[in-house]
C-alpha cells in the first residue's frame, strides 16, 4: 500500500465514496396490480411469461441487483419503459387497433431480433429464444391480429 500514489488513492477512495451515497438514490420497484391479462394461446404463454414479462408486465421479479445503484437505475429504466411501450398486465385495457399495433409489433421486435435485448439475454441465459420459439412467437402474433381485426 505504501507504493501507491496518493492521487490513485484519492480516486480509488472518491470512487467508492461516490458508489455509497448513489444508494440513496433508490428507484421504484413495486409491481402495480395486474389489470387485465393477456389472453393468448396456452402454448405460447410460458413463453411470453419467460421471456418478455420481466420488463413487459406488472409481475416483474426483481433481482437483487436491482437495488444497487447504478445497476438500479438502468435495470429500473429498462422495467419502466418496457411497461410503458407494452404491458401484459394491461392488455385488456388496449382498444383493438392498440392490440393489433402492439402485436405488430412484438412481431417485428421478435423478427429483428431486437427482443429480448442482448444485455438482458446475456445476464438472463433463460430468457434466450430458440427458433421455434420465434416461430411461435411470430405465428401467433399473426394470428391474434387477425383476431383483432374481425
Amino acid at each position: 500500500m505504501r507504493n501507491i500514489p496518493k492521487a490513485v488513492k484519492t480516486v480509488v477512495f472518491a470512487f467508492v465514496a461516490v458508489l455509497f451515497v448513489a444508494q440513496a438514490i433508490r428507484i421504484d420497484r413495486t409491481n402495480p396490480p395486474v389489470y387485465s391479462e393477456i389472453k393468448a394461446d396456452p402454448a405460447i404463454m410460458p413463453v411470453l411469461r419467460r421471456v418478455c414479462y420481466n420488463c413487459h408486465s406488472n409481475e416483474t421479479e426483481w433481482p437483487w441487483y436491482a437495488g444497487l445503484a447504478p445497476v438500479s437505475w438502468l435495470v429500473g429504466s429498462d422495467v419502466h419503459e418496457g411497461r410503458q411501450h407494452l404491458n401484459f398486465s394491461e392488455w385488456g385495457s388496449y382498444d383493438s387497433g392498440t392490440r393489433s399495433h402492439k402485436l405488430m409489433g412484438i412481431a417485428e421486435e421478435v423478427q429483428h431480433g431486437e427482443m429480448p435485448p442482448w444485455y438482458y439475454s446475456w445476464v438472463h441465459r433463460d430468457s434466450r429464444l430458440s427458433p421455434s420459439e420465434r416461430e411461435q412467437i411470430l405465428a401467433w402474433s399473426a394470428e391474434a391480429v387477425k383476431q383483432e381485426i374481425k
